[in-house]
């Protein structure tokens, strides 16, 4: 089963559930597949690589989201609880990036292969890794470990 159909299954399940959260998070991924659809200039199918693309944006947005509401204190708990429960719950469909020391052992050997230095090269080493391990790292990991290795 693709993710579309596995997503329509879980949104059937979830309305019989009464289960809210779960409804909600998937009628927005609905409603973020629409929107692309609708679109001036889309001329794609709507298949299961359009919807693990929306996906990830979407669970990309959460997170960023789901930061800045941590950040309020107790004012914003309701809603960070929200996206929270949505980021988990669509990672299930994302793929698996590395680790922190993963991506730190990654980011020293890139380093050590170019034979560079100097916080300057920090977008070479970017570069290379996105180029190579795109969706397997988080890139503002490997940012912040190359500037430490190389600052």
């Amino acid at each position: 089963m693709g993710i579309r159909d596995e997503l329509r299954a879980e949104l059937k399940d979830a309305m019989r559930q009464k289960d809210e959260r779960r409804r909600n998070a998937l009628r927005q991924v609905e409603t973020e597949v629409s929107m692309v659809k609708a679109s001036p200039g889309f001329s794609g199918e709507v298949d299961d690589a359009l919807y693990l693309q929306i996906v990830q944006a979407y669970a990309k947005k959460m997170s960023k989201a789901l930061k800045e509401y941590e950040g309020t204190g107790e004012r914003g708990q309701d809603l960070a609880d929200v996206l929270r429960f949505e980021v988990e719950y669509f990672s299930r469909w994302l793929p698996k990036k590395l680790d922190e020391t993963a991506t730190r052992d990654l980011v020293q050997k890139v380093i050590a292969d170019l034979g560079i230095s100097g916080a300057k090269n920090v977008g070479r080493v970017m570069g290379q890794i996105m180029k190579d391990h795109k969706d397997e790292v988080d890139g503002g990991l490997v940012n912040r470990l190359a500037r430490e290795f190389l600052g």
